[in-house]
């Protein structure tokens, strides 16, 4: 068969499918069989469509039924909520679709009220911890699935409801933990100031006569707002007087035995005379005498001639077995006026002079000189001179000393042939009264106070220094030192610990009583977190080791990975608290926190974390990085404590030009292998 002229018309081999499409142009807008228009008769609900070259009526989505005469809504959420929308979350039907809400304590990811999950939006939980002072003065907010739970920071109590309790339904709040007054121990006094909170410490002495061979009484104020008592009690002294003798025929000494000896011992002598001539009277007479000495003596005034006993004992609150000693002095031709004296001491700063001869009726004059000093202070003296004229056997002269201080008095009788000497030595107790005051403390480890002394002398405070902390039980501090100053507002700076709580015990050692002040340091910087850095040029990024920091400078809260564009690592500040979770930023261009682990949740080894692993560490989603970025990784340790906030941070990695992790690396292997697999099992099959 020949070949037809060009341009005759199509090939034969087209003409069947030209009639085919000529056939279906004339059917697509021609009516039905029956006359009607289909388009026309299509419900409200239901759209016109050409199947196969034929018009049908198709319900729309979210409707099913016949397309003409019915289309009834699907209810997609007659599955329930959870298979619908996912977890957490209420479906609402509406008509031709649906929509998905969070419940309360969560949101959507995309941060609507709304969502449908096919964008891959889901309901994440809302930290509600992260508005503060949500549970009041006192309370710390722990953040639970879908809500939260209030708790009572260390140092304070639940009052009037049950803990955990939540703000809006429970009456619960939190009071500081205050012991109140200390307990009263049996023969003890209180001594200093004390602080009645969380930790505070209460110091007792034992009363005169009593003594506590344990060791210090001290109650310490606990966590459950009651003061835990010592097991030490203060017992009795019973002091054993040994060994009484007579010297110089007037004088007597004796030795005593009372286990520990306090500074100070008072004696009652009571002396009773019969003279050898029974026209005489009796001679009667008590004699009271304080000394530290463990072989006490005393020289009485005695009648010439004279039987005489003598009675030993200590002064009430003390008590002991009274000594007796009977003896008979001399008669008086027996001494010579020599000019020999000697010299008692009774009340800590008086002197009685005892002249042997008995003989009344001459005039003496004794000359005085005082000179003190202190053992502790190098500047300190106290020098005075005077005369003192008498007639009588035994004279007392009281001397105006200060306390805490060694005294030499010498006494020299004037007017005497030979000029005869007694040097005697005085040790003064401290003081019994306060000598300090308006204590208080500026620029949170300083002290300054009020000095009640003469102008200009010089003083040494001495210092103990307590120091514990609530969240590291294991940590003690104690320091004892002193300083000199002849200020009447002395200042001192103390070298202390952040984060810690203080009792300070001051005291000036002329006095007996100590001031007792209570500080509190704030915490500083966390030590910086220990990593090993790395720098990724296009390959998989290791895993971040997270090792556990030593809480030097306050209480440890979290850890915190943040990952930043490298841009900003320059201008990124450590103290920032704007970073924001990834579902939270429209972009990544400020960065994001990857992940925040609370400090109880971290091991005391270390664990690791692998960036863009798809998981959720505490609120946060770690997301895998984008291809083709440069990074910049940090971790960041926290620790607040007192409404104070302190950070540190280090760069752990810089990401340039990022890969996918190993993690990711992987599955896309896998993926490719499945790929493959499906090509040749396809492949097989065409066969």
């Amino acid at each position: 068969m020949g070949r037809g002229p060009r341009g005759a018309g199509p090939p034969r081999r087209l003409l069947p499918l030209l009639l085919l499409l000529g056939l279906a142009r004339g059917t697509a807008g021609a009516p039905g069989a029956d006359g009607l228009d289909v388009c026309a008769t299509c419900h409200e609900h239901a759209t016109c469509q050409q199947r196969e070259g034929k018009k049908i009526c198709i319900c729309n989505y979210g409707f099913v039924g016949n397309g003409r005469t019915q289309c009834v809504d699907k209810n997609e959420c007659q599955f329930g909520a959870t298979v619908v929308c996912g977890n957490h979350t209420s479906c609402h039907n509406t008509p031709g679709g649906f929509y998905c809400i969070c419940l309360e304590g969560y949101r959507a990811t995309n941060n609507k009220k709304t969502f449908i999950p096919n964008d891959g939006t889901f309901c994440t939980d809302v930290d509600e911890c992260e508005v503060s002072g949500l549970c009041r003065h006192g309370g710390r907010c722990v953040n639970t699935h879908g809500s939260f739970e209030c708790y009572c920071m260390d140092g304070y109590l639940p009052r009037n409801g049950p803990e955990p309790f939540h703000p809006t339904t429970d009456t619960t709040s939190c009071t500081e933990i205050n012991c109140g007054n200390p307990p009263e121990m049996r023969h003890a006094i209180l001594v200093g100031n004390h602080s009645s909170r969380l930790g505070g410490v209460a110091r007792y002495v034992c009363q005169e006569g009593f003594e506590s061979p344990g060791g210090k009484i001290t109650s310490v104020c606990t966590e459950k707002g009651t003061w835990r008592e010592s097991t030490l009690t203060c017992t009795e002294i019973l002091t054993k007087i040994d060994d009484v003798s007579v010297f110089n025929d007037t004088c007597v000494r004796w030795q005593i035995n009372s286990g520990r000896i306090n500074p100070k011992i008072a004696y009652v002598i009571s002396v009773k005379g019969q003279r050898l001539d029974p026209m005489e009277s009796v001679h009667e007479e008590t004699v009271n005498l304080t000394t530290d000495s463990r072989t006490p003596e005393v020289c009485l005034a005695l009648y010439p001639g004279t039987n005489y006993t003598v009675n030993i004992s200590t002064a009430p609150p003390r008590r002991s077995v009274p000594a007796v000693i009977g003896f008979q002095t001399a008669e008086d031709d027996l001494l010579e006026d020599d000019g020999i004296f000697n010299i008692s001491i009774f009340n800590e700063t008086c002197l009685q002079l005892n002249r042997h001869s008995r003989k009344v009726g001459s005039e003496h004059m004794y000359q005085f000189t005082v000179l003190g000093q202190r053992w502790y202070l190098d500047n300190f003296c106290h020098a005075t001179s005077f005369n003192f004229t008498t007639w009588e056997r035994a004279p007392v002269v009281c001397l105006d000393l200060y306390p805490a201080t060694d005294y030499t008095v010498n006494v020299t009788l004037l007017g005497s042939p030979k000029g005869h000497s007694v040097q005697i030595t005085i040790a003064t107790p401290p003081a019994v009264k306060q000598t300090i005051s308006n204590i208080s403390g500026f620029n949170e480890t300083c002290l300054r106070w009020r000095s009640i002394k003469t102008a200009d002398m010089e003083e040494m405070y001495l210092f103990h220094i307590w120091g514990q902390r609530w969240y590291q039980k294991e940590f003690a501090q104690e320091m004892t030192f002193n300083i000199s100053s002849s200020s009447r507002d002395p200042e001192v700076c103390l070298d202390l610990h952040p984060g810690t709580d203080y009792n300070v015990s001051l005291r000036a050692l002329s006095s007996e009583l100590p001031v007792v002040i209570s500080l509190t340091t704030q915490i500083t910087e966390p030590p910086l977190p220990e990593v090993e850095f790395f720098t990724v040029h296009g390959g998989p990024l290791p895993r971040l080791r997270l090792r556990k920091a030593k809480e030097k400078n306050g209480p440890i809260s979290s850890y915190q990975v943040l990952v930043l564009p490298l841009a900003l690592q320059s201008t990124f500040s450590c103290d920032s608290e704007g970073t924001s979770s990834f579902f939270s930023n429209a972009s990544d261009a400020d960065g994001y926190m990857a992940a925040e682990l609370l400090a109880k949740d971290v091991p005391d080894d270390a664990m690791e974390i692998l960036i863009g692993d798809r998981l959720y560490y505490g609120e946060y989603y770690n997301a895998p990085l984008k291809r083709g970025n440069d990074y910049c990784i940090i971790l960041r340790i926290t620790s607040e404590w007192n409404k104070v906030r302190r950070h540190s941070c280090a760069v752990w990695a810089q990401v340039k030009d990022s890969s996918l992790t190993l993690l990711q690396m992987a599955g896309v292997g896998l993926g490719s292998m499945a790929v493959v697999i499906i090509l040749t099992f396809l492949s097989f099959s065409a066969v």
